[in-house]
């Protein structure tokens, strides 16, 4: 079995991305690592470098930056780093700049891709999610969370990115999945408030126009983590590669997790889902057999 990760990556050092936390979290599970490294203002190709690993490929990329519409040009960058990777490996282990695979997940997810390399079935596999916010104590705690996403996938030249780069399809439908056994820690929601703010400055200018950034974003200097519905309290350890990164915090965010503005149809969908795995009305793409 020939496993191929790949990723995209742009201005990692300017927004604080643990892309190198990132990388290295799955690299074990790799025979190759692809990165498509965009055209950064600050030392991104330096920081991917230093991983000292001869299983990373950085290719270089300049983003189209007139694409404003729906994250597209996320998806673009996205494709050129899977059409990057060995044409030989059997699965491709997509992972973003802000996500990070526990260790304990390791060995689950590689029989997981053994158990089901033959079936020519199963397009890819699918990982649970927790989504931190604020700070590494915190975790998102309602349906503004995707809570599932396809992370590995067949190498099907036939596959590609979807929409802002969030998930994958073939031929225009959803891919056929199993689930991987493991679990994805995305840690976007985890900055500095000045850091967080200038990162959404330049995530929006992928979806909207001057004007909206103007009335929407550019008046802040720094991101406001209250505005958010319901969080509660992580329980559990953080990957190894997370460490140094967790005790360098420099800030601190507090929350009262027994405060949460959910409307009571969410609260009821919510239990639903929690109580019975059916989780209505919920947009997936992907279609689990």
């Amino acid at each position: 079995m020939q496993v191929s990760g790949f990723t995209f990556i742009r201005n990692a050092v300017k927004y604080d991305y643990p892309i190198v936390e990132a990388i290295t979290s799955v690299l074990p599970l790799c025979d190759e690592f692809i990165v498509m490294a965009g055209n950064s203002e600050d030392e991104t190709n330096q920081l991917i470098e230093q991983i000292g690993s001869d299983k990373i490929k950085i290719h270089h990329s300049v983003w189209d930056d007139s694409l404003r519409t729906g994250g597209k040009v996320l998806a673009i960058e996205t494709d050129k780093a899977f059409k990057a990777i060995n044409p030989e490996s059997d699965w491709a282990f997509y992972i973003q700049a802000d996500e990070v695979l526990h260790e304990d997940f390791h060995e689950p997810v590689k029989a997981a891709m053994q158990k089901h390399l033959t079936d020519k079935n199963v397009e890819g596999l699918l990982f649970d999610y927790k989504h931190f916010y604020g700070s590494y104590d915190f975790i998102g705690d309602s349906r503004r969370w995707y809570p599932h996403e396809v992370r590995i996938i067949k190498n099907d030249p036939e596959i590609y990115s979807f929409r802002d780069a969030q998930g994958f399809q073939k031929n225009g439908r959803p891919l056929k999945v199993k689930k991987s056994g493991g679990t994805i820690y995305h840690y976007g929601w985890v900055k500095t408030p000045e850091k967080q703010q200038e990162k959404q400055k330049a995530f929006h200018a992928l979806w909207h126009d001057d004007k909206w950034l103007d009335e929407n974003i550019l008046q802040k200097d720094s991101f406001d983590y209250s505005a958010i519905d319901a969080l509660k309290h992580f329980e559990g350890t953080h990957p190894r590669v997370m460490q140094k990164r967790i005790t360098n915090l420099n800030w601190k965010f507090d929350f009262d997790p027994t405060k949460r503005n959910i409307s009571l149809k969410y609260k009821i969908l919510q239990w639903i889902a929690a109580k019975t795995g059916w989780d209505i009305g919920r947009y997936k793409n992907y279609k689990l057999i």
